[in-house]
């Protein structure tokens, strides 16, 4: 859904959503963590972009979401085997902003008498950045390659999740991390370029002892919000 050439419509919309806090980023930096703390210390409203994934795919048609239908059609090899991480990250839909529109539509439909954090990679700055009534409602997380694949490590063990459903798991979990350290990069470029605040969660092992509650600090900070309990 891209923001109404109207300025009157396009200041309704930021207003609409002057109550949403949104942190996105690469894989592996800490945004659900850091969202589901934020949501439980401040009493906010938590709304994880890949939870809906699923219901936005099926609502998309191949003319509205052309990457989408394109990768639902391969099989897992063809996905993260047989495809270069270049190819990967310049057809993965959600890298697009393929569904975007249905993002801001679930938002739009919350209460507004609650601040909200939105995460997930899903969130570009380049489309996030003409919603916001003021930049300190946005960060995004972009861990170093070696914190990303220590992070990725800690949840699953290799040849476990989906690049366990493919024909070779270690090429698979390689193409992932070199196409999402791309991806990062991009990211980082583009929140550069647009003046958004970008937060680097650590070097060295992830997720060390208080390190969410160190990265937890940090985004508070950059949103403006107190540290201890309470709005």
């Amino acid at each position: 859904m891209p923001l109404p050439r109207d300025d009157r419509t396009a200041d309704a919309l930021r207003g609409a959503l002057r109550h949403v806090y949104w942190i996105g980023g690469g894989s592996g930096g800490g945004k659900s963590a850091v969202a589901r703390a934020l949501s439980d210390r401040h009493g906010w409203r938590l709304y994880a972009t890949d939870d809906v994934m699923g219901d936005h795919a099926r609502r998309l048609s191949p003319d509205e979401a052309p990457r989408l239908h394109a990768f639902l059609a391969m099989s897992m090899d063809e996905r993260w085997v047989d495809r270069s991480p270049e190819a990967m990250l310049e057809t993965f839909h959600w890298f697009h902003g393929e569904g975007f529109g249905l993002i801001v539509e679930d938002l739009l439909r919350l209460p507004r008498e609650t601040p909200v954090v939105a995460e997930g990679f899903r969130l570009l700055p380049r489309l996030v950045a003409p919603l916001l009534a003021e930049p300190r409602q946005a960060v995004w997380l972009l861990p170093a390659p070696g914190f990303r694949r220590a992070a990725l490590l800690h949840r699953e063990a290799p040849g476990e999740g989906f690049t366990g459903r493919t024909g070779d798991p270690e090429r698979a979990f390689a193409n992932l991390l070199e196409r999402d350290r791309m991806f990062t990069e991009r990211v980082s470029a583009e929140a550069g370029s647009l003046g958004l605040r970008t937060i680097d969660p650590g070097t060295g092992s992830a997720w060390g002892p208080g390190a969410v509650d160190g990265l937890v600090a940090r985004v508070g900070e950059a949103f403006g919000v107190p540290s201890g309990n309470g709005s």
